[in-house]
């Protein structure tokens, strides 16, 4: 089976293959992009006739949203999801459902910046001190970045985006690349990232701690779903619940650094827990109808 996701491609990796370890003689092909990327991959092959995918996971739950109005998407919600997740990670018409959550949290670099000196909040970000030195993903590639960059606008109004834009902000792609390129040391501070990376980074001894804002913090569910002309339907159902299930949700805790819906999952040892951290929280259907907004207001005052 061929499953196109949007998660780190060493993640995807190593979920594919404690899959096959489950599942004997299911083959899983991983294809890994960007969000938005494989939101324009899959419109380009339905365009074209071609049938590759069957299973589809995307940080940017708006895609889904869209694949299901176009009718690409065939109903499936895990059981564990149904029964125990939060009624707002499934679609209330069945057709797909959360399978990953993670945080946008701000970082640093400790051997650049000291801890006392670290940003506490995104308006610290405005500072002076931080010109030409933080580093920011780009919403047209990454649609956790797109997500990020939404509730930024909601909860701290265009205004506070416009004045990060004058900082002279280092642009990459992928909401992976900002704490990677942190941690590095290419700048010493980012405004957006994943926060299973910053983690994954640190516990890998590299320099590089999250903090998590004052005025809130992005949160990104990633939504999974089987596509309704799937060659192989069965086990993209049996992919995406396994996924979702105990054992699939601790995997991506114990392994990866995610966070997780299912109460019977134990967070990993070294993570602050959610209950200490004030949320910045989505609304797919509003940010779905602010899309080419948030592109076009981040082209003008960040560029390309």
């Amino acid at each position: 089976m061929t499953f196109y996701t949007s998660m780190e491609l060493q993640t995807a990796e190593k979920i594919s293959r404690a899959f096959e370890a489950v599942f004997l003689g299911i083959s899983v092909q991983v294809e890994r992009n960007g969000c938005e990327r494989l939101f324009r991959r899959l419109a380009q092959e339905r365009a074209s006739g071609i049938r590759a995918a069957d299973a589809i996971e995307c940080s940017d739950i708006t895609a889904l949203l869209s694949w299901k109005r176009q009718g690409w998407l065939t109903p499936f919600v895990p059981a564990d999801v149904a029964e125990k997740w939060p009624a707002d990670q499934r679609d209330p018409d069945g057709y797909f459902a959360a399978e990953r959550f993670t945080l946008s949290p701000i970082a640093y670099n400790t051997k650049l910046v000291k801890a006392e000196d670290a940003p506490k909040s995104f308006a610290d970000l405005l500072d002076n001190k931080w010109t030409g030195k933080i580093v920011k993903a780009r919403p047209g590639y990454s649609g956790t970045v797109l997500t990020v960059t939404f509730e930024l606008s909601r909860y701290l109004g265009w205004d506070y985006l416009k004045a990060l834009g004058q900082q002279h902000v280092m642009q990459v792609q992928a909401a992976a690349d900002a704490p990677k390129a942190v941690a590095q040391g290419t700048g010493p501070v980012t405004a957006d990232g994943l926060e299973y990376v910053v983690l994954q980074s640190r516990d890998q001894g590299e320099p590089i701690e999250p903090i998590y804002p004052s005025e809130g913090t992005p949160s990104i569910s990633s939504g999974a779903g089987v596509i309704v002309d799937a060659p192989h339907p069965n086990a993209a159902r049996l992919l995406i619940a396994w996924l979702s299930s105990r054992d699939g949700q601790q995997l991506l805790v114990d392994t990866d650094w995610f966070r997780s819906f299912d109460p019977d999952v134990k967070p990993r040892a070294g993570m602050k827990p959610i209950s200490e951290i004030t949320l910045m929280t989505a609304d797919p259907s509003a940010q779905e109808k602010a899309v080419e907004e948030v592109k076009k207001k981040y082209e003008e005052y960040f560029g390309f």
